[in-house]
């Protein structure tokens, strides 16, 4: 792993069913951090080390139900994106948070969002990259969607895979990734993701019920009703070779938020964890915080 990631402190929250890395001092303002679909809390590993120090933060990121070593989802529950939420409002109580700001990179974007517009009491600002909104399906899709939800959730889900080492945990990843990242961006995100079995091969952690379409959607209308409630400060990072761009629908999420701030970037997806953009993604984060944390002082 990154030797920025082995300065992380494990912790286990929620009754032991969160799993968390840690950095920075203890006593300072905590940010939680929000990683993405497949991903963990090592999501942030590059990252968390270079904002800690240069903001004196604690940044506190969260491995999701059923992602990196939290629990899985108990039989007959699911992986919806406001069981996310429920994980980000249990993580804040048992940290004693009553107001965050979170950092939050794709699906956690997702969920940063939704939290921000639903429970604005509990957002003091949102960090986003390279995500916005939430995946959608169009109202007159909803019955294909729930039909082939509710077909895969009654197949038994396959045996988690098994790897010959950690070398081959990482190359499946990188091929099969939904988005593109390179093997050394993506490896402390595996190998938090994986463990060593008698046989001495290398098992994924997460839970395959993960790779099981969603039974419900939002709505692209309902999605965006969401951003148009977020009343916190939000700043959207995006790669060059991210997710967002140009497309229609992101034009129009960008569009729906009242107070965004957009900054792109040389990168992909995951250029937080790229080696040749973090340190941007880190210069980018701590100048707009440092930028509106002296506009507020001036308002006061």
């Amino acid at each position: 792993m990154n030797e920025l990631a082995h300065a992380a402190r494990p912790l286990a929250l929620a009754g032991k069913r969160l799993a968390a890395l840690s950095w920075g001092r203890e006593g300072a303002p905590v940010w939680l951090a929000l990683h993405g679909w497949l991903d963990n809390a090592a999501s942030f590993s590059r990252l968390a080390p270079r904002l800690a120090r240069e903001m004196d933060v604690r940044i506190v990121a969260l491995d999701f139900r059923g992602h990196g070593h939290s629990e899985h989802a108990p039989p007959g529950g699911d992986y919806a994106l406001w069981d996310y939420v429920f994980d980000v409002l249990d993580a804040l109580d048992a940290l004693a948070i009553e107001r965050a700001t979170l950092l939050a990179h794709s699906m956690g974007a997702a969920v940063a969002c939704v939290l921000a517009a639903t429970l604005p009491e509990r957002v003091e600002r949102l960090l986003l990259v390279d995500g916005l909104g939430a995946l959608n399906t169009e109202a007159r899709e909803s019955a294909a969607q729930l039909r082939k939800g509710l077909l895969a959730h009654r197949r038994t889900s396959s045996r988690l895979p098994r790897y010959a080492d950690m070398d081959a945990a990482v190359a499946a990843r990188v091929a099969g990734g939904v988005t593109s990242v390179g093997r050394i961006a993506i490896y402390p995100v595996v190998e938090r993701n994986t463990r060593a079995t008698a046989e001495g091969q290398v098992e994924m952690r997460t839970d395959p019920r993960l790779l099981k379409p969603s039974l419900v959607r939002f709505t692209p209308e309902q999605v965006l009703a969401l951003l148009g409630e977020i009343q916190a400060p939000v700043l959207l990072v995006e790669g060059d070779r991210g997710i967002l761009g140009q497309r229609r629908w992101s034009q129009e999420a960008r569009q729906a938020v009242a107070r965004l701030t957009r900054e792109v970037l040389p990168g992909g997806h995951h250029l937080h964890l790229e080696p040749d953009s973090v340190e941007a993604v880190a210069g980018v984060i701590a100048a707009y915080c440092t930028t509106t944390a002296a506009r507020s002082r001036s308002v006061e």
